[in-house]
């Protein structure tokens, strides 16, 4: 299945529930700004990010391919992985091409519909990205603190039936957004103030009650990041205990090793997303084009940033793109 009717596919009831005209009398369009303050320069701006953009496509197709063409790959490890690169490339199709259409064609309208699919596109798959680094939390503490019963363990079996739990998740913990939405009563002013729709941003417009929209967001950023991060934390004390108990430094150096290119992810995923997230909340003399660009990149980095950090520090993945890229006719 191709990235686009992967799109159609999980696209196609949502759109039929925002289309239903007895659910929504009343549809607004609603303007991107793009990057607040910085109209003049935007354009500029869209480079970079059109080569970021341009990055995680190239990367993660790649470890995806990689993955696929050999067999000995076929490990927990690097299933994970490619269920990571294919979250990603959906994750920065959501954000990216509308982003460099506001910034450079000026194509600022966007409307209701597309709006809300989006927004859930972006929230969704972020949550689905989270719960894959938990995932590969658990296959690290499996491989270290069970390394004999590893494949027993985590099987394909086991790790499809993973995989459609984060899934699922990602998808029912965020289904409740644009239906809560559609229930709002919007302003004349629909200026979103960002390159892309955002879940907060847009629940800002309403005129209407927004009690249990803003409860309800808070809630499933809580419920996922904090599950998550906990779940995490768990499965690195349980890694830390069993290394710590293993003899000899250089013993212990290998098995954390193993971790590296994970924590690295995590990092990479959680601490830009938790700044933005206290710059947002309490950063209320941070110029608003800092919030916005913050935002952006907190969406398009781990995309970009996770196949390098893959392909550079594990080694079968290193070897198997260099044998791709050099390889003679």
């Amino acid at each position: 299945m191709t990235l686009v009717s992967f799109f159609s596919f999980l696209s196609k009831p949502l759109i039929m529930l925002l289309s239903n005209s007895s659910w929504r009398l009343s549809q607004p369009s609603f303007f991107l700004v793009g990057i607040p303050g910085l109209e003049e320069s935007q354009h500029w701006i869209a480079v970079p990010l059109g080569i970021l953009y341009l990055l995680a496509l190239v990367g993660n197709v790649t470890i995806l391919f990689i993955i696929w063409m050999d067999p000995s790959l076929h490990q927990p490890m690097y299933l994970f992985l490619s269920m990571l690169a294919a979250i990603d490339l959906v994750l920065a199709s959501s954000t990216a091409p509308k982003a460099l259409a506001v910034l450079l064609v000026r194509a600022h309208e966007s409307g209701y519909t597309v709006c809300l699919i989006q927004m859930f596109f972006i929230h969704a798959f972020s949550s689905m990205e989270s719960g894959v680094l938990v995932a590969m939390a658990l296959d690290r503490y499996v491989a270290i603190c069970h390394p004999l019963h590893h494949s027993m363990i985590l099987h394909p079996g086991v790790i499809g039936r993973i995989g459609m739990v984060v899934l699922v998740r990602g998808l029912l913990l965020l289904i409740p957004f644009p239906i809560l939405l559609g229930k709002l009563i919007f302003c004349q002013a629909t200026i979103i103030g960002h390159a892309y729709c955002e879940h907060m941003a847009v629940v800002k417009l309403a005129c209407s009650e927004t009690t249990v929209n803003r409860a309800y967001g808070l809630t499933v950023a809580l419920l996922v990041i904090g599950l998550d991060v906990l779940a995490i934390g768990v499965s690195y004390a349980h890694i830390l205990q069993a290394v710590l108990k293993v003899p000899g430094s250089e013993a212990q150096l290998k098995a954390f090793s193993t971790c590296g290119s994970h924590i690295c992810v995590i990092l990479v995923l959680y601490v830009p997303g938790i700044f933005s997230f206290l710059t947002h909340r309490f950063g209320h003399h941070v110029p608003r084009h800092v919030h916005v660009l913050l935002a952006t990149l907190y969406l398009l980095m781990p995309p970009v940033l996770n196949p390098l950090v893959y392909g550079v520090k594990t080694q079968q993945i290193c070897q198997r793109v260099l044998t791709v890229f050099t390889q003679k006719d």
